[in-house]
């Protein structure tokens, strides 16, 4: 199992990159600000550092510059809302192994984990597959019965979370989380709605309602 430090001093979305980074398998830690930052990557127990710039004690380039000058190759995504030009040459030409701007989806935070983990661990699992239903990760085609099948990119982003969960119910404020990212509406019928695209481009029996609770994606012939 990867271990992911998460160096964020904004509660809501430490939250939601720990919560959804779990749910795929990692395992997580949170800290919000720079030193501790500094001092948990210079441990050697993560595989991969989610790192803001605006941190409190010391900011974002500041631990990047310190844990390179010490020679730790620990792979660091940086997840900020400072966007310029001249903050993403910093923060690449500083150490950055990537660097992503806030607001941010989950979806695309995900595959730059798995990007970045590649290199260092065994090759991530690149099809998902449940009852004939074939999502190939790399690529992002779907097959089922034996014909492929065209989504969009929220579709596909839809179906790989059932995918990733087969048989488990999923309620639609996880699907929104998930697929829509942090900043989603509660009150949005946007998942019902998804979900009845993929029914119809899938297969209706795959989808299962659970009413009051959410949806499950069942295992069928």
């Amino acid at each position: 199992m990867a271990r992911i430090l998460i160096a964020e001093d904004e509660p809501r979305i430490a939250s939601f990159v720990q919560k959804g980074l779990a749910a795929n398998g990692f395992a997580v830690t949170v800290v919000g600000d720079g030193p501790s930052a500094q001092d948990h990557a210079m441990t050697g127990e993560f595989d991969l550092m989610v790192l803001d710039i605006g941190l409190p004690g010391m900011d974002g380039f500041a631990v990047l510059s310190k844990l390179r000058a010490q020679r730790n190759t620990i792979p660091v995504i940086v997840l900020t809302a400072r966007t310029s030009v001249q903050d993403t040459v910093a923060g690449l030409e500083g150490g950055a192994d990537d660097y992503m701007p806030k607001p941010f989806r989950f979806e695309e935070l995900l595959a730059r984990v798995r990007l970045r983990l590649t290199s260092e661990r065994a090759p991530e699992l690149t099809v998902l597959s449940c009852g004939g239903l074939i999502l190939d990760l790399r690529t992002r085609r779907a097959r089922v019965g034996g014909r492929t099948v065209d989504l969009s990119a929220r579709e596909f982003a839809l179906a790989e979370t059932f995918l990733r969960h087969p048989g488990q119910v999923l309620t639609r404020e996880q699907l929104l989380s998930h697929v829509w990212g942090y900043d989603y509406d509660p009150g949005s019928n946007v998942v019902d709605v998804y979900v009845r695209y993929l029914r119809r481009k899938l297969g209706a029996q795959r989808f299962v309602t659970l009413r009051g609770m959410g949806y499950r994606l069942d295992d069928i012939a």
